[in-house]
C-alpha cells in the first residue's frame, strides 16, 4: 500500500513539474513576444529599409512616401486625417459615425500609432522631395511645404491571440488617387514592414457595408476571415475582421478555413482530392456510388 502511494505521489510530483515546464514555456513565449513589439516600436523610420517603395509614379500620378508618429503630428496633419477620414468613411459607418469619429481621433494621437504618408509631387523629382520631407514645417491651412498629402496609412504593432501581429488601423486615399495601384502598393510596403519587424501576420479590420473595401481585400490581396471575427463567434456585427499570416503556425490560429473546402478520399487508391464547390457539383455526377468510397 506504502509502495503504491509513493508510486502516486512521485506521479504527482512528476505531473506538477511537467505543468511547471509548460508554464515557464508560456511565460518565455510570452517575453519573447513582448521583445518583439518592442523592438518594432523602437524603429525611428521603417521606411528607410526600403528605399523603392519612397515613391510611387505612374503616367498620371506621382507621389513619395514619408513615415510618422502619432503624438509628433502636426495640427495640420491631424485635420487632414479627420477630414479624410470623414469622407471616406461616414457612409459606411451610417448613424454610428459620429461616435466612431471620437474613438479615431483618440487613436490617431496614440504613441503606437505608426503612420505612412503619401504627399503628391508636383513638378519637383520625388527623390528631392524626399529628402526635403525631413526638413517639412506646418502651414496652417491643411499642408505643409512637404506637399499636399492625397493618402496615409495607420498602423500598430500590438499583440492577437498571443501572437506578434501588424494591426492596419486606417488605409485612406482621396478618391482622385484611388484606382491607381497606390493602394496594392501601400498594403505591400506594410506588408514588408511586418515580416522585417518579425511580426506573425497582418490584421485589420473592415466595413461589412463597404464593398469595395472588401473586394479589395479579400480578391486582389488575397486576405481571409479570421478567427477572431465577430462572425466567427456567432455575434452580429456590421464588420469583420481580416488577416493574412506568414507562418502556418499562425494560420492555424488566426485564419478560419475555407467552408467551400471538401476533402474526399476515394478507393481503391485512397487519394485525397482537395477543391472547392463548385468544381465539386462539376465532377460529382461523373463518380458512381458503386464504384468508389466517398467520404465527405
Amino acid at each position: 500500500m506504502e509502495a503504491e502511494k509513493r508510486v502516486a505521489s512521485s506521479k504527482k510530483a512528476e505531473n506538477n513539474r511537467d505543468k511547471k515546464m509548460t508554464r515557464k514555456e508560456i511565460l518565455e513565449k510570452k517575453k519573447k513576444v513582448q521583445e518583439i513589439i518592442k523592438a518594432a516600436l523602437s524603429e525611428k523610420d521603417p521606411l528607410s529599409s526600403f528605399p523603392s517603395f519612397h515613391h510611387y509614379s505612374t503616367k498620371d500620378l506621382s507621389v513619395y512616401l514619408d513615415s510618422g508618429r502619432g503624438d509628433y503630428l502636426s495640427s495640420s496633419v491631424k485635420q487632414y486625417i479627420q477630414y479624410l477620414l470623414k469622407v471616406n468613411m461616414e457612409v459606411a459607418y451610417g448613424t454610428e459615425w459620429p461616435k466612431e469619429e471620437k474613438v479615431k481621433r483618440r487613436e490617431m494621437v496614440s504613441s503606437e500609432a505608426r503612420y505612412i504618408f503619401v504627399y503628391e509631387t508636383v513638378n519637383a523629382d520625388a527623390n528631392i522631395m524626399f529628402k526635403l520631407s525631413k526638413k517639412g514645417r506646418s502651414n496652417a491651412d491643411g499642408t505643409d511645404d512637404k506637399g499636399h498629402l492625397v493618402a496615409f496609412v495607420h498602423y500598430r504593432f500590438t499583440i492577437e491571440e498571443e501572437i506578434p501581429v501588424l494591426y492596419v488601423y486606417e488605409l485612406q486615399l482621396e478618391q482622385r488617387v484611388q484606382g491607381k495601384g497606390l493602394g496594392k502598393f501601400l498594403m505591400l510596403l506594410i506588408e514588408l514592414i511586418a515580416q522585417k519587424s518579425k511580426m506573425s501576420a497582418l490584421v485589420l479590420t473592415v466595413q461589412k457595408a463597404n464593398m469595395t473595401a472588401i473586394h479589395f481585400y479579400r480578391n486582389k490581396l488575397r486576405y481571409l476571415i479570421s478567427t477572431m471575427s465577430p462572425s466567427q463567434m456567432g455575434l452580429q456585427s456590421n464588420y469583420e475582421i481580416l488577416c493574412k499570416s506568414f507562418d502556418s503556425e499562425t494560420k492555424a490560429v488566426l485564419e478560419v478555413c475555407n467552408p467551400f473546402s471538401l476533402v474526399l478520399n476515394i478507393k481503391p487508391k485512397r487519394t485525397q482530392i482537395r477543391f472547392d464547390i463548385s468544381h465539386a457539383l462539376k465532377i460529382l455526377p461523373r463518380i458512381h456510388a458503386s464504384d468508389y468510397c466517398i467520404n465527405w
